[in-house]
């Protein structure tokens, strides 16, 4: 396969295991964060935006022969119906997710819609890396996006998300220090303080974990 005429999961998947990268070695030669790179093992479906399909063009064509040859293999054997072990295989994907609140205004970051049909609000959140502690997931994550630093209080709980079905924990986080700035420009479109009472606009709040609501009902 010398051209992909639209990247998805599969293929983005395809490639990495081409170039035999880590979730975070690929993520690092795309430029882009691990939790993108993650959401295309567990949504192999999903068509990544213009933008990203670019980046992964660009990669592929500046790869060594062998690299390519490697991903045409890989890709005939997936279209034949040989499904390939590996980064494709079943992996559970694990987010932390941070709701840091200062002053009755909670921090939201606004993502990209990765089927370019509009944008979604959420609250922080990074993948949990095997081994790894959720809460430093937490942290490192939010400061990575939004340039602001925080620290856990206390777990709220955790769920299936009940749109994208990703295990989601879920830490009530106190502001410590820094401005909200988008820091990641590459997923995200926008970062703000949002006042408690006006979270409903930006978040259907038929999503919203409950125990995240009574704690933002508490802090009004």
């Amino acid at each position: 396969m010398d051209v992909v005429d639209v990247w998805s999961g599969r293929y983005a998947c395809l490639l990495q295991a081409a170039l035999r990268l880590t979730n975070e070695q690929f993520a690092a030669q795309l430029g882009i964060g691990v939790r993108t790179v993650a959401s295309w093992h567990a949504d192999p479906g999903v068509v990544p935006r213009r933008e990203m399909q670019q980046l992964l063009d660009t990669v592929h064509e500046r790869a060594t022969p062998a690299v390519r040859q490697r991903f045409a293999l890989l890709a005939g054997r997936e279209l034949g119906g040989d499904r390939v072990q590996g980064p494709l295989g079943a992996r559970a994907l694990r987010v932390a997710i941070a709701v840091v609140i200062h002053d009755r205004a909670v921090l939201l970051v606004c993502r990209r819609d990765s089927q370019e049909s509009g944008i979604t609000w959420q609250f922080p959140a990074g993948v949990v890396k095997p081994g790894a502690r959720p809460e430093a997931a937490t942290v490192r994550e939010t400061l990575e996006e939004t340039g602001v630093h925080c620290r856990v209080r206390r777990r709220l709980g955790e769920r299936l998300h009940p749109v994208t079905s990703v295990l989601c924990e879920y830490f009530l986080c106190e502001y410590l220090t820094g401005d909200a700035t988008n820091s990641d420009t590459v997923e995200n479109i926008d970062v703000m303080w949002v006042a408690i009472n006006s979270v409903t606009r930006f978040i259907p709040v038929d999503t919203i974990f409950p125990p995240v609501l009574a704690v933002l009902e508490e802090q009004k």
